[in-house]
């Protein structure tokens, strides 16, 4: 038997942080159905603390979602946490672009918010680590 899996990023801001590498990665951010969220406090089965306005929409607080325009990739999901990032990530994403490209991406992601961690290089594999806005640790290459 084998099973699906879904990458899950714990956040401060989950929405911001999932409209950051939706754009990244020329995903789209997962919509959210407001006449359910609103069903869902009407029926007494959530709290109206449970949700937010992000982007004029009605979601919910604890989360945002992005997938793929192609099937078959996991979806990420983007967690609202209490606590703020401390430690280096032990799993982190690779953004692959090849090598031409791997300048131009970087630059143009620093640009939106990422910060460069470090170049690293393994014969003739080579990629630069960036952190996204909330710290977490990636690798374009």
């Amino acid at each position: 038997m084998s099973f699906d899996v879904q990458i899950v990023v714990d956040s401060s801001s989950p929405h911001a942080l999932a409209d950051w590498w939706a754009e990244t990665l020329g995903w789209q951010v997962e919509p959210q159905d407001e006449a359910f969220i609103r069903r869902m406090v009407e029926q007494g089965a959530a709290r109206e603390s449970d949700t937010t306005t992000h982007r004029g929409a009605l979601v919910w607080r604890a989360g945002a979602a992005i997938t793929s325009p192609e099937p078959g990739r996991p979806r990420v999901l983007f967690q609202l946490v209490p606590e703020a990032k401390t430690v280096k990530n032990r799993l982190h994403l690779d953004v692959r672009v090849g090598d031409e490209a791997r300048e131009p991406e970087v630059a143009r992601l620093v640009e939106r918010g990422a910060r460069e961690l470090w170049r690293g290089a393994q014969g003739p594999f080579t990629w630069v680590t960036l952190a996204d806005p909330e710290g977490n640790e990636f690798c374009v290459a």
